[in-house]
């Protein structure tokens, strides 16, 4: 990979007069945010720049607030939001957005900065309290402004997707979803990725593969989502034991970057299935990250999936690179399928057994309850094979057995 800038429509078809994300790709292309800016919002624009706490402690940050700066931007920053947002953290900085009068809302961070940075242009201009807009309740309004997502973790997607994940006061995740939180233009700079831990780099990488294969197997999946999953599955087989192994390779943080936007324009089509569900419910009850937590849950769903959709399981494990005898079933193919992802997540050092996030077996009826809750209800649906309570008990089972 070169370079040069790339570009390219992150939505696979246009909906609603809405063009979706511009994606640019691009070593140090982070450095020249002023022109983005300037094309969305004028020059000397009111920028508030939402960044992860530790982006900013490392200086990452340096040279995008020089670019902004020297353009003629006024700037201010906001560095509150570590870890999953709250409601209160998003209404927090939608009233920064309206104190400061401003024009453009800039995220450099990983998803859950970049989920605050949509809601805050969605709701700063007419907007009210972000909880109204919890799990679909009311639609966002028409006037808006306009985002710019860098991100700096490679899994969630976020740049592309048009959901926003919160917690209620109680705990209890939230989503938001909408056209109204589709950013413009997301910047893909892989120079911002490579002093990512070893653990947010296995975590966000197996996240991005996770929606790849839900958004592929999902009974909501479209002939057209194929080409970004499969192509965000390969890459991350690939790249992902590259990028922990050798944190300053570029191209393997870049392959990394553009696996996580292919598989966020697939789960915006296609939405996610029950890992998602399980890893919401790991979240909710015991902190577990969100990464580590639906990867968690595929693994403990993948093979009872794969007996409803054999033959979308057995098109994933061929994009994951499975060697087999070309005369076997497709059975064969998705069954082999599950015992190679958890392989892959040992061989990354993904710890595996929930124990020492404090669960146990005797914890599957609060999972499941967990699992089932409302907030889950759309990646329940369409998941490509029921869960009822019965499913969702031995599922969590399963999940709370793995060592």
């Amino acid at each position: 990979m070169t370079n040069r800038d790339t570009y390219t429509n992150s939505n696979i078809e246009t909906s609603g007069g809405n063009e979706g994300t511009l994606v640019a790709y691009g070593r140090g292309r982070a450095t020249r945010l002023a022109t983005d800016v300037a094309g969305l919002s004028g020059e000397g624009s009111r920028v508030i720049l939402i960044a992860d706490p530790e982006i900013a402690q490392a200086d990452l940050l340096q040279g995008v607030s020089i670019n902004l700066a020297a353009s003629g931007c006024e700037v201010w920053l906001n560095t509150s939001i570590a870890g999953e947002p709250k409601a209160k953290d998003v209404d927090t900085a939608i009233e920064q957005a309206r104190d400061h009068r401003a024009d453009i809302v800039v995220a450099v961070g990983g998803g859950s900065v970049i989920d605050v940075a949509k809601l805050v242009g969605a709701l700063a201009v007419d907007g009210q309290g972000v909880g109204a807009y919890g799990l679909g309740a009311k639609a966002f309004p028409d006037r808006r402004l306009p985002v710019i997502a860098v991100p700096t973790t490679a899994g969630t997607g976020a740049e592309v997707t048009r959901t926003s994940i919160f917690a209620a006061p109680d705990g209890t995740k939230l989503w938001a979803w909408g056209e109204g939180l589709h950013p413009e233009v997301a910047v893909l700079d892989p120079e911002l990725t490579v002093t990512l831990p070893r653990g947010l780099t296995v975590a966000t990488g197996v996240d991005a593969l996770v929606h790849a294969v839900e958004a592929t197997t999902n009974r909501t999946f479209l002939p057209g989502i194929d080409l970004p999953a499969m192509q965000a599955i390969g890459l991350v087989r690939r790249y992902l034991p590259r990028a922990v192994a050798q944190p300053d390779d570029l191209e393997a943080r870049g392959a990394m970057l553009r696996a996580a936007c292919l598989a966020g324009r697939a789960i915006d089509r296609a939405g996610t299935g029950v890992a998602h569900a399980l890893g919401h419910a790991l979240g909710s009850l015991a902190g577990v990250p969100h990464g580590r937590a639906v990867a968690l849950g595929l693994d403990a769903a993948l093979s009872w999936n794969a007996e409803a959709a054999p033959d979308r399981h057995a098109a994933v494990a061929d994009a994951f690179g499975l060697q087999v005898d070309p005369t076997a079933s497709d059975e064969a193919l998705a069954d082999e399928l599950a015992a190679v992802f958890n392989r892959f997540l040992r061989e990354l050092e993904l710890p595996v057994s929930l124990a020492g996030d404090g669960l146990a077996e005797k914890d599957a009826e609060r999972v499941a309850e967990a699992t089932l809750r409302p907030e889950n209800a759309p990646m329940l649906q369409a998941n490509c094979r029921h869960v009822g309570e019965a499913e969702a008990l031995s599922l969590s089972r399963a999940l709370l057995t793995a060592d």
